[in-house]
C-alpha cells in the first residue's frame, strides 16, 4: 500500500487553505516583477530585439533543471519540526528575495541575465513543493479548490506586483531611463517584491503543518535505499518512463499552451511599444510608458483570474475540468490574437480579460487533473517532471521566436502575439483528448 493514501486527510478550512497557500502569494510577486519588467530590463541594458528571447532562456532551463530535483529531495525529506515541503519554501524564498533585490541594480546586460537564472532557480526551489503541497494534504475531493486558492494569491500577487511600477511614478519616482540606467520605478518595485516573497512564504511555513508519512520506519527505509546521487539520477530519469497516461496527454496541452505564454510574456511590451506608442526606442520615455501599461495590462489578467479561481470549480462541477479548460484556453487564445486588432491602449484591456480567464484555468486545471493520476508518495517528483512540459516549450519559443518576429513578421511583434493566440487554440482542441479521473469536485471550499 501507498505511505501516503493510508494517512487520514480531514477535510481543511478555508482558512487552513488559505495558510497553505498564501506563500504563492509572494512567489508571484517574483514571477510577475520578472514576467512584466525583465525585457523592459534587457531592453534599457542594451538587448538586441532579435535576441530578446534568447536571453529569456535563462528561466525555463533552470526550471528544467531544478523542478524535478527539488521534487524527488522533497518526496525523501521529513524533518520532525519543518516536515517534507516546507524546507524548500524556506530556502527559496531567502534566495529569491535576494535575487529580486540584485536585479535592479544591474549595471550590464550580461549581469542582468546572470541574476534572471538565479531568480528563476530560486523561485522554482520555492514554487515546485506547492504544488505537491496540495496533493500531499489534501483529499482528492478538495485538490481543486485548493488549486484554485492558490490561483487566487497568484491573481493577488500578480495585480499588487504589476502595478508597482505605476504605482512608483504616481508617488513620484523617476521612471526615466535615460543612460541606459534601470528607472526607480522598477527598482523600489523589485525591493518591494523581494520583501513581499519572503514574508509570504514565511506565513506558509510557519502557519501550515504537514501529515507524516504513515509508516516512518518503511519510509526511512525507503529514503536511505535512495541516497545517492546515482541511485538519484537513475529514478529522476526513469521517471519519464512511468508516466501516466493523463500525464502524457496533459504534455501537449501544455506545450502549445506555454508557447502562447512566453511569446505573451516576451513580447506584449514590445508590440505595445511598437503598434500603440509608435517607438521601437528601448531607452525613450514612451517606450518606458508602454512598460508601465504593460503592467497595467499583466495586472487586470491577474485580477481577472484571482477572481475566476473560485468559479471555476463550480463550472466544473456541472461539466468536467477538461471542459472548463478547454474553454478557457480558447476564450486566452482569441483575445491573445486579437490584440492585432486593438489600435488604443484601453481597448487592450478587454483581451487581457480573457487571458486572464485563461490564466485562472492554466494554473488550476491541469495540476487538479494531473493530481488524480499520481502516486502519493512521487507526487513531489512528479509534478516537478511536469514542468518539463512548461520550460521545453519555453525553450523552444526562446530559440525560435526572436527569428520568426524579425525575420517573418518584419519586427511588428503584435504578430508574434496572434503566433500565440493560435498556439492556445491548438491547446485548447487537445485538451478534449485529455483522460480525467475526476474525483467529486466541491464548489465550495
Amino acid at each position: 500500500m501507498d505511505m501516503q493514501t493510508s494517512v487520514l486527510k480531514p477535510r481543511l478550512s478555508f482558512w487552513q487553505l488559505w495558510n497553505m497557500s498564501f506563500g504563492f502569494f509572494g512567489i508571484q510577486f517574483g514571477f510577475a516583477l520578472q514576467n512584466a519588467n525583465t525585457s523592459r530590463i534587457f531592453a534599457t541594458l542594451g538587448a538586441d530585439p532579435e535576441n530578446l528571447s534568447w536571453y529569456w532562456l535563462a528561466a525555463p532551463v533552470t526550471g528544467l533543471l531544478v523542478q524535478p530535483i527539488i521534487g524527488y529531495l522533497s518526496d525523501n525529506t521529513w524533518h520532525p519540526k519543518w516536515g517534507r515541503r516546507r524546507p524548500f519554501f524556506f530556502i527559496g524564498a531567502v534566495l529569491a528575495a535576494i535575487a529580486l533585490f540584485l536585479m535592479p541594480n544591474s549595471t550590464a546586460l550580461w549581469m542582468a541575465v546572470a541574476v534572471l537564472w538565479m531568480m528563476d532557480a530560486a523561485i522554482n526551489v520555492s514554487m515546485e513543493p506547492f504544488r505537491a503541497f496540495v496533493g500531499d494534504k489534501l483529499d482528492p475531493s478538495q485538490q481543486t479548490a485548493g488549486y484554485a486558492m492558490q490561483t487566487f494569491f497568484i491573481g493577488c500577487g500578480a495585480v499588487i506586483a504589476s502595478l508597482l511600477p505605476t504605482i512608483f511614478e504616481s508617488m513620484g519616482v523617476s521612471n526615466s531611463a535615460a543612460g541606459g540606467v534601470i528607472p526607480e520605478t522598477v527598482r523600489y518595485s523589485f525591493y518591494a517584491g523581494g520583501a513581499i516573497f519572503f514574508l509570504a512564504v514565511c506565513w506558509t511555513v510557519f502557519t501550515a503543518d504537514e501529515l507524516p508519512p504513515a509508516d516512518m520506519e518503511a519510509f526511512n527505509r525507503e529514503r536511505k535505499q535512495s541516497r545517492g546521487l546515482g541511485v538519484a539520477l537513475k529514478e529522476i530519469v526513469g521517471g519519464f518512463g512511468q508516466m501516466p497516461k493523463t500525464m502524457v496527454q496533459l504534455a501537449f496541452v501544455q506545450f502549445f499552451t506555454w508557447i502562447g505564454l512566453f511569446a505573451m510574456w516576451i513580447y506584449t511590451g514590445t508590440a505595445v511599444a511598437d503598434s500603440i506608442y509608435g517607438t521601437r526606442d528601448a531607452q525613450s520615455l514612451a517606450y518606458q510608458e508602454a512598460g508601465n501599461w504593460v503592467g497595467v495590462l499583466f495586472a487586470v489578467y491577474g485580477g481577472v483570474s484571482a477572481l475566476a479561481a473560485f468559479l471555476l470549480p463550480v463550472f466544473a462541477r456541472y461539466t468536467s475540468r477538461k471542459t472548463v479548460h478547454a474553454v478557457c484556453l480558447a476564450i486566452g487564445g482569441i483575445s491573445l490574437a486579437s490584440i492585432y486588432l486593438v489600435n488604443d491602449k484601453t481597448g487592450l484591456i478587454l483581451p487581457f480579460i480573457g487571458i486572464g480567464l485563461a490564466w485562472a484555468s492554466i494554473l488550476t486545471m491541469p495540476y487538479a487533473i494531473l493530481a488524480g493520476s499520481l502516486p502519493a508518495k512521487r507526487m513531489g517528483y512528479f509534478m516537478g517532471l511536469f514542468n518539463f512540459f512548461v520550460v521545453i516549450p519555453q525553450i523552444v519559443s526562446g530559440m525560435l521566436l526572436g527569428q520568426i518576429s524579425i525575420h517573418v513578421f518584419g519586427g511588428h511583434a503584435v504578430l508574434t502575439l496572434v503566433l500565440g493566440g493560435v498556439c492556445m487554440l491548438i491547446a485548447a482542441v487537445l485538451t478534449l483528448r485529455v483522460t480525467d479521473k475526476a474525483a467529486p469536485v466541491k464548489a465550495a471550499i
